[in-house]
């Protein structure tokens, strides 16, 4: 949804000492921020989605065997995580804003890759669980932080290929995580440690290396980066403002941060968002198993976890770039999905037809549940303005997806395995579901963006005045304009 903006814009911004940059400078500018932090943020969350995700691994390496733990002490101990996530998600995000990206997020690296460390360490289920729920802790801060960080430095328009290529990294880290615990598993025995436990080892130690590079290579906000020259700053700095309309504000705002917290649409997006979740969690935590399920080997299930990540990466960022081409999110959004649908279906349905035909299905199914996460995440990040509203908005709603986390370390149990016939079916239902809710909520702000476009030039001038905006829009305008679609007008007229 967008929000109409005022024609002109501060013509300050824009220093008249510095001549107007042509497209070619505009290019060259585009692509040295984008080296400067997408492939950096990309990795970083690489390195963060492999330290969660990599217990699963650790699963098919004998750490329950080794722990004496039983599978519901296991299944807690994944979904631990995701409590600690959701609890500090908002928090930190607040934190980010006011201490600055280049600060804090290298901070929560340091703080993830010590507790990764500390995994090495534990010796029965209370270990177990504890340092998963210090690990959720940890890196609540990163994934939520970084896409807000990223909409401080691109337009609507740009924000779905960045945030493809950032959140892409998932899936590579789900490719690259099977191989290298592949590798891994062969130093059990060295020093004494077991296979899993080196799994933690080995992956924490460039999240710490990273952090420390972090600090000098990640650039602060476009209003004070160091990165940019004076006269680049300036005008990025301008388009920016531009784009965003008259919810140009960039302090810490109570009255925003009171408005995310009421506005409506974040929760409509937290409800997509959470629906979406469940089966992505699930999925990057027990496909090794689920692949082991098809008759892999152990070994042989975490290297072949390698090519439906791969396969999910490609159409990931391909899709990203078509919706940011296209500038449309919801459809994007809901069309994966409903192939990630189709894929639980064929794994139910194809459950007595072989290896091949089951792990074509898996490969369809990571490729549905996982290309749907970057239209999604630019679709609330363009829709909220006003930077205190986006930081916080942007963290409940991702605070609301990764409850699913909870949940979706639950839905995979050692007495459903190794067809996992009620997993697929409750992922399948949910991810239905989820693209009602697309659909529905892609009418709803069509409908508020077709009155806006209709709105005479003294009504959007008066809808543009006054401070901290946003992209304000009540629950009755919402209402209204369903009562005018679905109800017979003289109910209208009447009540």
């Amino acid at each position: 949804m967008r929000r109409d903006s005022v024609s002109s814009v501060d013509s300050a911004m824009t220093p008249p000492e510095y001549e107007p940059l042509n497209e070619k400078e505009w290019k060259k500018l585009r692509w040295k921020i984008d080296l400067r932090i997408v492939p950096f943020c990309g990795v970083l969350y690489l390195m963060a989605f492999l330290d969660r995700s990599n217990i699963g691994n650790a699963k098919i390496g004998g750490i329950m065997e080794h722990l004496g733990i039983d599978d519901q002490t296991f299944t807690v101990g994944l979904s631990i995580f995701f409590v600690g996530y959701v609890l500090f998600e908002v928090p930190s995000n607040v934190m980010l804003k006011k201490v600055g990206p280049n600060l804090w997020i290298p901070g929560v690296m340091v703080s993830f890759g010590i507790v990764m460390i500390c995994m090495a360490a534990i010796s029965n289920g209370a270990g177990l669980l504890a340092t998963r729920f210090f690990l959720g802790c940890t890196e609540a801060g990163l994934f939520p932080g970084v896409i807000f960080y990223m909409t401080l430095w691109y337009t609507r328009k740009e924000i779905a290929t960045r945030i493809s290529i950032f959140f892409g990294c998932a899936t590579l880290a789900g490719a690259f995580g099977g191989v290298l615990a592949y590798g891994i598993m062969q130093m059990d025995g060295i020093s004494g440690l077991h296979g899993w436990q080196w799994i933690f080892i080995i992956e924490a130690i460039p999240t710490l290396a990273l952090a420390c590079v972090t600090y000098f290579i990640l650039p602060n906000v476009p209003e004070n980066s160091k990165a940019l020259t004076e006269r680049e700053r300036a005008h990025v700095v301008k388009r920016l403002r531009e784009d965003a309309g008259p919810a140009t504000e960039t302090h810490f705002s109570m009255k925003q941060f009171k408005s995310a917290v009421t506005e409506w649409k974040v929760y409509m997006y937290g409800l997509i968002y959470i629906l979406g979740s469940i089966p992505l969690y699930s999925m990057s935590l027990f496909l090794p198993s689920i692949i082991k399920g098809i008759s892999f080997e152990s070994l042989e299930a975490q290297a072949m976890t390698a090519p439906p990540y791969a396969i999910a990466c490609v159409v990931t960022i391909l899709l990203a770039m078509d919706a940011d081409r296209r500038g449309e999110r919801g459809i994007h959004m809901a069309a994966p999905s409903f192939l990630g649908c189709i894929g639980y279906i064929l794994l139910i349905a194809c459950k007595d037809q072989g290896p091949a035909a089951l792990y074509v299905s898996a490969c369809i199914t990571v490729t549905g549940v996982f290309a749907h996460g970057p239209p999604m995440l630019s679709w609330f990040t363009n829709n909220i303005g006003g930077h205190t509203k986006r930081a916080v908005g942007s963290a409940i709603i991702i605070s609301l997806g990764n409850a699913g986390g909870v949940a979706g370390g639950q839905l995979y149990r050692a007495d459903d395995e190794p067809q996992y016939i009620r997993a697929h079916a409750t992922c399948c239902a949910l991810i239905f579901v989820q693209v009602c809710c697309a659909i529905t909520l892609k009418f709803i702000l069509r409908r508020i963006n077709q009155k806006r476009d209709a709105m005479t030039p003294e009504e959007r001038r008066i809808a543009s005045e006054g401070e901290e905006l946003c992209d304000a829009v009540s629950i009755f305008e919402h209402l209204n304009n369903i009562m005018i679609r679905f109800l017979p007008k003289y109910i209208i007229a009447r009540y």
